[in-house]
């Protein structure tokens, strides 16, 4: 097995590489520049690793499609969501390793991925969205996913959000990229009051066809939702319905699903 990470630039040029057999680590100096991407080869399809993208970003488990994972280093818009600490300086770690049986089907939020891109359909788990406010990068469905509760304030990191841009058609999807079980799904929803209006009702819908109606309420806390889910790829909310006060603005910070990957 032979693990890989480049990091280079616009152009293609290689600023820095390794390669290893079982776990795969770089450190370089030098400052990313707009255009730069980060590679990191696998050899094989279908399998989940850990992969780091920067040394202030979490480690993210991750289900791989395909041999590789092209990362494009934010900048500009797209950096918003991110802490400022992310990808900045003139030293940089990264890392990539397989995931052990023990961690894939331990149990925990298999929603999570802090490294899902908006456009990157090989990495999973993977959020996408019918609406996002404005097409801003701080509103994009990928925040939701992203593991930063944060929910008392709106803007700039850490208080990026998914922002269904107040359409009432607005949903919400999180592909797991693999069956997984789960009983137990967690909305935060954004708390900015009397900024924020919050959304009294909304439906889950999983990809074996099951429905679940929920009712919420005006909160910082998270919203706690049991379910009995074997073997579902994909989890949709929608039909989401605001509360009659007068604010127009209310946003998801993090949809979290709990379980364990299905032994199939």
């Amino acid at each position: 097995m032979t693990l890989s990470i480049t990091v280079e630039n616009a152009k293609g040029e290689v600023k820095a590489s390794v390669e290893a057999a079982d776990r795969a680590v770089l450190v370089w100096d030098g400052e990313y520049e707009e255009g730069d991407r980060i590679r990191f080869g696998v050899p094989t399809s279908g399998d989940m690793w850990r992969v780091r993208v920067d040394d202030a970003v979490d480690e993210a488990s991750v289900l791989l499609k395909g041999t590789g994972l092209t990362y494009e280093v934010p900048f500009g818009d797209a950096r918003i969501p991110y802490s400022p600490k992310a990808f900045a300086g003139d030293r940089h770690m990264l890392s990539i390793r397989a995931l052990a049986d023990e961690e894939r089907f331990a149990y925990g939020n298999l929603a999570v991925n802090p490294i899902d891109q908006h456009d990157c359909e090989t990495c999973y788990p993977h959020a996408r969205a019918n609406a996002e406010t404005r097409g801003e990068a701080v509103f994009f469905a990928r925040n939701a996913i992203d593991g930063v509760t944060a929910n008392d304030s709106h803007g700039v990191w850490p208080y990026a959000t998914w922002g269904n841009d107040g359409r009432d058609d607005a949903e919400i999807v999180v592909e797991f990229g693999r069956p997984v079980d789960l009983d137990e799904v967690v909305l935060v929803t954004r708390a900015d009051f009397p900024h924020d209006n919050w959304w009294v009702s909304a439906r889950l819908t999983f990809s074996n066809g099951d429905v679940r109606d929920l009712s919420m309420e005006r909160s910082d806390q998270p919203h706690r939702f049991p379910v009995d889910e074997r073997g579902v790829t994909w989890v949709k909310l929608g039909d989401l319905v605001k509360s009659d006060d007068p604010s127009p603005w209310a946003a998801l910070v993090q949809l979290e699903a709990y379980g364990r990957d299905s032994e199939i």
